[in-house]
């Protein structure tokens, strides 16, 4: 089979529209495909409904203490935005790649996929492994089973190097999180006689506002010498629904409630505060109306990557692009979920999370050009 150039690579991938709310077999038949076309068995992880799969696969010696490149497969939608071009089409305009996931991240993947033939046809003395997740966009549900899975089929690999754009820098540290789908339910009555009835968006209220007081006392505690921002934990609700007209109580309000947390704080105890309030306000409501309740769907739960003393996967990738500094960043990313895994773990990646999810997304051909001269080190390394 035709061994295709990164620069194919992520025109091929970026072809396939693989927006978190749609399947993403196509892309990861095609990555199947291709990869067994050179040699290389893959295994998958599926959904529970069988339209989406993470792919993942293994190179070298048959043994442990190999190297993960881990990518995402899904995109985030381009319903709303104002494209110039095709999002899933690449377009190069002005040292510019274009399309939706150019940056975020299937630059990357395409990489990872290009390393991985790569170092099939060369050879290596050091496992190298690729993990393509499904559901990143949704919450980083897709890597945690697609990773057990790893462990149970290949040899456990000692470090992972996570993708997402930071412009080839070395981000040792992120914030974690969790995030619930909240759905309360009210009794409706005219709003001349209120008290008789459950409002479901005032109640929903009650718990927002609770959620500005965290903000204000976590921003008030907050670390002056910590290296995020914003130095605290955050909550916040970006979306609400509800209600059918202004003169009845609502029946029914639903939104998203997500937590932000610092990788030095348990995501667990947040937890357990966030659902004690929301405990509290239900049975405000129920002592109304005992109908009324609050739904609570737990959406996603991502832990931080915290900084590691003298971490593996950090001093490999420092090793390899020369670099002496690290960061961090309010964004999650699987690193977090690779590092509680028991992998050392760090996140490096072409591209800048800037251009991530917006209308025109690119990524530069010099950063392209620089992921590649990434993996071109890192195979001699291995090798």
């Amino acid at each position: 089979m035709q061994v295709l150039s990164p620069r194919d690579l992520i025109n091929k991938l970026v072809s396939f529209p693989t927006v978190s709310r749609d399947s993403n077999l196509e892309l990861v038949d095609w990555v199947a495909d291709y990869l067994d076309g050179h040699g290389i068995a893959t295994a998958r992880d599926y959904d529970d409904s069988g339209k989406k799969a993470s792919i993942f696969a293994h190179v070298g010696p048959e043994e442990a203490g190999g190297v993960v490149l881990s990518g995402h497969t899904d995109v985030v939608p381009v319903d709303g935005q104002n494209w110039d071009s095709d999002p899933f089409w690449v377009t190069e305009k002005d040292g510019k790649l274009y399309g939706r996931g150019t940056c975020d991240m299937k630059g990357f993947d395409a990489l990872a996929i290009w390393a991985l033939v790569e170092a099939k046809r060369r050879g290596v003395t050091r496992p190298l492994q690729l993990a393509l997740s499904r559901d990143e966009e949704v919450g980083c549900v897709g890597a945690p089973p697609m990773i057990a899975r790893m462990q149970d089929h290949l040899p456990k690999a000692s470090l992972a190097i996570i993708g997402e754009p930071t412009s080839m820098g070395i981000i040792n540290g992120h914030k974690g999180g969790t995030g619930f789908d909240l759905h309360f339910r009210g009794f409706e009555v005219h709003s001349s006689l209120q008290d008789r009835g459950v409002s479901a968006i005032m109640e929903a209220a009650r718990l927002i506002q609770w959620c500005n007081e965290q903000n204000e006392m976590s921003a008030a505690n907050a670390d002056p010498d910590s290296p995020f921002d914003p130095p605290f934990s955050t909550l916040h609700v970006g979306m609400i629904e509800g209600g059918t007209a202004h003169n009845i109580t609502a029946k029914d309000c639903v939104f998203v409630l997500s937590l932000r947390c610092l990788p030095t704080e348990d995501v667990g105890e947040w937890r357990k505060k966030i659902l004690a309030e929301i405990a509290r306000i239900e049975a405000g409501m129920k002592a109304i109306r005992p109908e009324a309740e609050i739904r609570v769907d737990p959406r996603w739960d991502v832990p931080g990557l915290r900084a590691e003393d003298g971490g593996e996967a950090e001093m490999i990738v420092r090793r390899l692009t020369g670099l002496n500094s690290s960061g961090v960043v309010s964004f999650g990313t699987e690193a977090g979920q690779f590092q509680a895994a028991g992998y050392s773990a760090v996140v490096c990646g072409p591209g800048d999370i800037a251009q991530a999810h917006q209308a025109n997304e690119f990524i530069e051909i010099a950063q392209f050009q620089q992921g590649e001269q990434f993996m071109e080190k890192l195979l001699s390394d291995l090798a």
